[in-house]
């Protein structure tokens, strides 16, 4: 009996290091270049389909095209084709290069962020006028609301944690672009505020909003994936624009590698991250777009010399691989969960634009880690 018992234990142990060698197989930048040509397409060509049960097309200038935009510009920046390029600057020029409705709202600043970066290619104006204008404006009359969730226009601030994304790395980029300290300084203090409020120093992850605190799921705090995906990622596009020497970096820096830690101990067996991050029993279900942007934010922070590389690469492989098995062979990218604020449910054959640009980003990042030039 105690033979066979230990024979059982080593075929566990055996196929366990068979799953793990299998997700941790070596990644060929040209199969990543393959790979993100094949789902940019796809996303374009559906580009005005309908996702999440909406009956029209997001606007243009909508969240969920914003992030689209933050990691097709990555790819067009790595592609041989100008046509990324000529698509990214034909949204622009149809929208006058403006910001979408909502004066203060963080999810209608996302795509200044395309702007910003398509300024840095063109070095024309007209590009970031409307941006500077709005910002200029918000810091000018800055909304005195509380960041507490049923308090009237609390989404005149940045109340939830998917705005960490969406709204300050645009002003980390206007920062870096002008030299004018005033975009840092109104950023840094807002995102003090919000850290203050939504941060859990125990388990080192953002809650989505106040309406979660205190709440359990299943026995478990409720840390919502993409949430906390969109805030990873928010950090290192805000610290790709800020002296590694400066007082505000080290700020960032702090809580980017508390996360980070949080989230390899938390990563799932299949590579993926569960859409309720301390409940994997009970969100088995795969969900691309928030894991795909922890594996950008961990393969960015390696190929930046901030994460040891020894330490987190195989989640880095993990991560991308699991992403990589959930595109389609047209290149969509399947088990995005749809709009949303909480933990949910995804289907292999539901995506959503946000997703297609978290897959983006991550691969970009990806490709460098990896050989890539």
């Amino acid at each position: 009996m105690k033979k066979n018992k230990k024979t059982k234990i080593f075929i566990v142990l055996a196929l366990l290091a068979m799953v793990n060698l299998s997700q941790a197989q070596e990644i060929k930048p040209t199969e990543v270049k393959q790979v993100m040509q094949k789902v940019a397409d796809w996303q374009i060509e559906h580009f005005q389909d309908l996702y999440s049960g909406y009956s029209k097309p997001h606007n243009p200038l909508d969240w969920t095209n914003g992030a689209l935009y933050v990691g097709m510009v990555k790819w067009a920046a790595m592609s041989d084709d100008e046509k990324y390029y000529t698509w990214l600057k034909g949204i622009g020029e149809e929208n006058d290069w403006k910001l979408y409705r909502l004066i203060y709202h963080a999810d209608d600043h996302t795509v200044g962020q395309m702007y910003i970066d398509l300024y840095r290619k063109y070095k024309d104006e007209k590009m970031i006028e409307a941006t500077k204008e709005r910002f200029n404006f918000i810091m000018l009359h800055p909304a005195q609301t509380s960041l507490q969730w049923k308090t009237p226009y609390n989404q005149d601030r940045w109340s939830w944690c998917d705005a960490l994304f969406m709204s300050p790395p645009v002003w980390a980029k206007l920062y870096n672009i002008t030299g004018e300290e005033k975009y840092l300084d109104f950023m840094l203090e807002e995102y003090k505020a919000t850290t203050s409020f939504l941060f859990d120093k125990k388990e080192n992850l953002y809650y989505r909003d106040e309406s979660f605190m205190g709440k359990l799921d299943n026995g478990t705090k409720i840390f919502w994936s993409r949430g906390n995906g969109w805030v990873f990622a928010g950090l290192a596009n805000i610290m790709d624009e800020l002296d590694p020497g400066s007082k505000e970096y080290k700020y960032f820096l702090k809580i980017y590698r508390k996360m980070a830690k949080k989230l390899i101990e938390i990563q799932t067996p299949e590579g993926h991250w569960s859409m309720s991050l301390l409940g994997q029993e009970y969100y088995p279900t795969p969900e691309t777009s928030g894991s795909s942007f922890f594996v950008y934010g961990l393969a960015w922070g390696i190929n930046k010399g901030i994460l040891d590389k020894s330490d987190y690469e195989l989640a880095v492989k993990k991560g991308w691989n699991a992403m990589v098995g959930h595109v389609t062979n047209e290149g969509m990218l399947g088990y995005v969960q749809p709009i949303g604020a909480a933990p949910g449910k995804a289907w292999p054959d539901k995506t959503e634009v946000y997703g297609t640009g978290a897959f983006l980003s991550a691969s970009s990042e990806v490709y460098k880690l990896f050989g890539g030039k």
